[in-house]
């Protein structure tokens, strides 16, 4: 009976599961930010190379093909 009182006491005691959650938590956290960064900054170069193929289209010299990514 002592077993079983000391095996129920340690499985109480027992953080290692909660600490395991919260880590994976923490873990998702960090990767929805990072993923959700890599999109912002890919639309914001997206649309600052939309920009210069918009003036290089505008110069009478310069041309610009935003499919292919190349200008002059």
């Amino acid at each position: 009976m002592n077993k079983l009182m000391t095996m129920t006491r340690q499985f109480r005691d027992d953080e290692n599961g909660a600490a395991m959650v919260e880590y994976s938590i923490l873990i998702g956290i960090i990767a929805v930010a990072s993923i959700l960064t890599v999109i912002a900054i890919g639309a914001w170069v997206a649309a600052r190379f939309a920009a210069l193929c918009t003036a290089l289209d505008a110069h009478p010299t310069g041309t610009c093909n935003a499919g292919a990514g190349t200008g002059s």
